[in-house]
C-alpha cells in the first residue's frame, strides 16, 4: 500500500486530460440511455411511444388539438400525428443556421415547456422526451403542417438527414406527424412494439381528457390480444368515470355508484379529476397521472387523495357519533377500492426523466382541497350510502388492528415453543390427517367427552358458555376474548388472509353443543366466528356439526335416539308402534350423557351423524348479508329480518 502512494509513476500512469471525454449533442443518451428512459428493455422500448404521445397530448390539452392518431405498421415502424400547431419551423434566434425543429429534435432540454407562456400544464417538462427518442431511433421522419404548408425532415440516430425541407401547400391539414423505429443497436434486434401495450397506453389517454379523439390502428398481421382491435376510435366524454365503468365488473360492488368528479382549480393552478369506486372484497388499485403522464410510484397528489378520503369519513364519523371513525387509516379506506386520479398543474415536478412519481409539494394541498369538500357533501347528500361505506372502512380497519396484533404476537413468541391451551386435551396423533377437534360447551360436557373420546385422533377443547359474538364486536374485544385465543391456539392456523390450511392441526373441527336451544345459539356462535374469521377453513371443507341426541327412548329391550320432537314421534310410530309403555328420558346437556352414550350416538366415527358446513360459491354474498343481519351491529336489521319471517315460523316447533 505504501508503494501505491509513494510511486510518482503510479500516480500518473493512464490517466490525464486526454482521457476526459466531452459528449455532445445526443451522444450521452446513446451512451447511457438508462439516464433518460430507464432501461433498454420492454418498459424502455414503450416509454419512447409515450414521449411521443406526451407531446401530442400537450398540444390537445392547451386546446390547440382534438385528434391524435396512433399508427403501428407490420415493420415495427410507429407513427404518431396530432392536429395541432405544429412545432415551429423558422429559424431558431439562438442557432438562425437551424430551424426550431432541428434545434427540438437534436439538442437536449429544448422545448416550449419551461414556463407557462405556450402551455399552461403539460407533460412534458425538460425539454428531452422527443431529443430522446430521436437518439435512440434508428429512423425518425418529422412532418409539420403550419400556415398551410408542409415540411419535413428525417433523421437517423439522432443526425439530421438534411435541412428541414419545404414539401408542399397543404390545404385541409395541420400539425405534427413523427414516425419513428426503435434502434436495434440500442433495444436488441428482436426489439418491437407490442399492440397490446401501444393500445392499452393510448386508451388511458383518451379517458384521462375527454376532449381528445385518439384513433388507434395497427396492421392486422401483427399479434395482439382478442380485445386489441387493429382500429378503434377511442373518445370518452365520461373521463375517469368512463375508465372505472370499463373495469371488468368480476367483482360485486359495496356502493351502486361510484364517487367521481372533476374539479376546476382556481385561477390557472390547473384542475383534478377522480373516480372511486369500492369493492366489496379483493385487493384495491390506485392509478394516479399527472398532466396525462402516468406516475405508477404515487406521488404527493395521491397523498392529497389519501388524506381527504380519510379526513373527510373521520369527520361525517364525528358528526354522526361513530367514535371509532378516530381509528381510520388510508388503508382502510382504499384497500378495496379501485381508484383513479388525474390531475393537471402548472410546472410539476417529476422524480427522474421517466416521470414515475410526482413530487410537487403543492399538489398534496390542491387535491386535499378539491376533493375533501366534494367527498363530504357526496356522505352527507346520501346517508345509508355513506353508512354503509362507514361500516365497510370500520371493518376494515378493526381487521388491520387484529392483524397488527396477530404479528406483534407473532414476534414475542416465535422462539419460544408453541404452546397450547391448557384446556385442551389434545390427540396423540402428531399429524392432521385423520384427526379431529371437539369444540365443547363447558366444563362438564369436556368431560364427558374428553372420557368418551379416542385418544389417538380425537382432541377436546372445552369452552366457557356463549362465546363473544365476533360480528358485533370490535378487534379490541375480539383480540382480548380468552376462549377464542385458546381456540386459535388449538387450531394453530391463522385468521383472515393469513390463514394456512398446512398449519391447520386437525382435518376436522366439530361443533359440538347440546340438542336443545341454547347449544344451536353456541353453534351460530362459533360458525359465525369462523365464517367471518377463518373462511379458508370454512372453505377447505374442515368444519363440522355434531348430532348429538336430545331423547333417549326404550321398550323393553330397544333402544334408540332421537335428535329432536319430530325424530321422537316418528320413532313412537314406526319402531315403537303398538307399544304401550315407552321410556322416554330427554338429556339435559352432553355433561348428563353417561360416556358410553356420547361416544355411541356422537363420538364414535362409525355411528354418529356429522353435518357439514359449506358456503356454496355462488351464495357467498348471500350468506355474508345473512350474517350481518342476524350477527351484526344493526338491531334494526334483525327486527325487520323477524317482522318479514314471523308469519312462515312454526309456533309448534319453537323451543322454549
Amino acid at each position: 500500500m505504501n508503494d501505491l502512494f509513494n510511486d510518482p509513476a503510479a500516480k500518473l500512469q493512464g490517466y490525464s486530460a486526454q482521457d476526459i471525454e466531452v459528449l455532445e449533442g445526443l451522444e450521452p443518451v446513446r451512451r447511457r440511455p438508462g439516464m433518460y428512459i430507464g432501461g433498454t428493455d420492454d418498459r424502455a422500448l414503450h416509454h419512447l411511444f409515450a414521449e411521443v404521445l406526451d407531446n401530442a397530448m400537450d398540444e390537445a390539452v392547451a386546446g390547440h388539438a382534438s385528434r391524435i392518431e396512433v399508427s403501428l405498421a407490420a415493420d415495427g415502424e410507429l407513427t404518431v400525428t396530432d392536429n395541432g400547431r405544429g412545432i415551429p419551423v423558422d429559424p431558431h434566434p439562438k442557432f438562425p443556421d437551424k430551424s426550431a425543429l432541428e434545434v427540438i429534435m437534436t439538442t437536449l432540454h429544448a422545448g416550449g415547456k419551461f414556463s407557462d407562456k405556450v402551455y399552461s400544464t403539460a407533460g412534458g417538462l425538460h425539454g428531452v422526451g422527443v431529443s430522446v427518442v430521436n437518439a435512440l431511433s434508428s429512423h425518425v421522419t418529422v412532418e409539420v403542417a403550419r400556415e398551410r404548408t408542409l415540411w419535413r425532415q428525417d433523421y437517423s440516430r439522432g443526425l439530421p438527414q438534411g435541412p428541414a425541407v419545404k414539401v408542399g401547400s397543404v390545404a385541409n391539414r395541420r400539425g405534427t406527424l413523427v414516425r419513428f423505429r426503435p434502434d436495434p443497436e440500442i433495444f436488441g434486434a428482436s426489439a418491437r412494439f407490442r399492440p397490446d401495450r401501444l393500445y392499452r397506453m393510448a386508451r388511458s389517454k383518451a379517458y384521462l381528457f375527454p376532449g381528445v379523439e385518439i384513433r388507434w390502428s395497427c396492421d392486422e398481421s401483427l399479434p395482439r390480444a382478442a380485445d386489441t382491435p387493429a382500429e378503434e376510435v377511442l373518445h370518452f366524454p365520461g373521463g375517469l368515470a368512463d375508465f372505472l365503468a370499463a373495469t371488468p365488473a368480476n367483482r360485486p360492488q359495496l356502493l351502486p355508484q361510484p364517487f367521481a368528479d372533476r374539479v376546476t382549480l382556481e385561477g390557472r393552478e390547473g384542475r383534478v379529476e377522480w373516480a372511486i369506486g369500492w369493492m366489496a372484497e379483493g385487493e384495491g388499485s390506485l392509478s394516479s397521472y399527472c398532466n396525462t403522464v402516468p406516475t405508477p410510484e404515487g406521488g404527493t397528489h395521491e397523498n392529497g387523495l389519501r388524506a381527504a378520503l380519510v379526513k373527510g369519513l373521520r369527520a361525517y364519523g364525528e358528526m354522526t357519533g361513530q367514535k371509532k371513525a378516530a381509528q381510520i387509516t388510508a388503508e382502510d379506506v382504499l384497500g378495496s377500492a379501485v381508484a383513479l386520479l388525474s390531475v393537471f398543474i402548472r410546472e410539476p415536478q417529476f422524480q427522474g426523466q421517466t416521470k414515475e412519481k410526482l413530487a410537487s409539494a403543492e399538489a398534496a394541498r390542491l387535491v386535499e382541497n378539491a376533493i375533501r369538500d366534494h367527498f363530504e357533501h357526496w356522505l352527507s347528500g346520501a346517508p345509508d350510502r355513506a353508512q354503509d361505506l362507514m361500516s365497510f372502512v370500520l371493518s376494515n380497519a378493526e381487521e388491520r388492528l387484529r392483524r397488527k396484533q396477530e404479528r406483534e404476537v407473532n414476534r414475542r413468541t416465535a422462539t419460544r415453543k408453541h404452546r397450547l391451551p391448557g384446556k385442551l386435551a389434545d390427540c396423540s396423533q402428531t399429524t392432521a390427517d385423520g384427526s379431529e377437534l371437539f369444540i365443547v360447551e363447558g366444563d362438564s360436557a369436556g368431560g364427558s367427552a374428553k372420557q368418551a373420546r379416542n385418544r389417538n385422533f380425537q382432541a377436546v377443547l372445552p369452552l366457557r358458555g356463549k362465546i363473544l359474538n365476533v360480528a358485533s364486536a370490535n378487534a379490541g374485544k375480539l383480540s382480548a376474548n380468552q376462549e377464542l385465543s385458546d381456540l386459535m391456539q388449538a387450531l394453530g392456523c391463522r385468521t383472515g388472509a393469513a390463514y394456512r390450511e398446512e398449519d391447520l392441526r386437525y382435518d376436522k373441527v366439530i361443533i359440538m353443543t347440546d340438542a336443545d336451544v341454547d347449544g344451536a345459539h353456541i353453534a351460530s356462535l362459533l360458525m359465525t366466528y369462523f365464517f367471518t374469521q377463518i373462511p379458508g377453513l370454512v372453505r377447505d371443507g374442515h368444519l363440522y356439526l355434531a348430532q348429538p341426541p336430545l331423547y333417549r327412548l326404550s321398550a323393553g329391550g330397544t333402544v334408540v335416539y332421537a335428535r329432536d320432537d319430530a325424530h321422537r314421534d316418528e320413532h313412537l310410530r314406526t319402531t315403537f308402534k303398538g307399544k304401550q309403555k315407552v321410556d322416554i328420558s330427554r338429556f339435559k346437556g352432553l355433561g348428563e350423557m353417561p360416556v358410553g352414550q356420547l361416544k355411541e350416538t356422537t363420538m364414535d366415527p362409525s355411528k354418529r351423524i356429522l353435518l357439514k358446513v359449506e358456503v356454496p360459491p355462488d351464495a357467498n354474498g348471500h350468506t355474508a348479508r345473512i350474517v350481518e343481519e342476524l350477527m351484526g351491529r344493526k338491531p334494526e336489521l334483525r327486527y325487520r329480518f323477524i317482522q318479514d319471517n314471523a308469519a312462515f315460523v312454526d309456533l309448534d316447533a319453537i323451543d322454549v
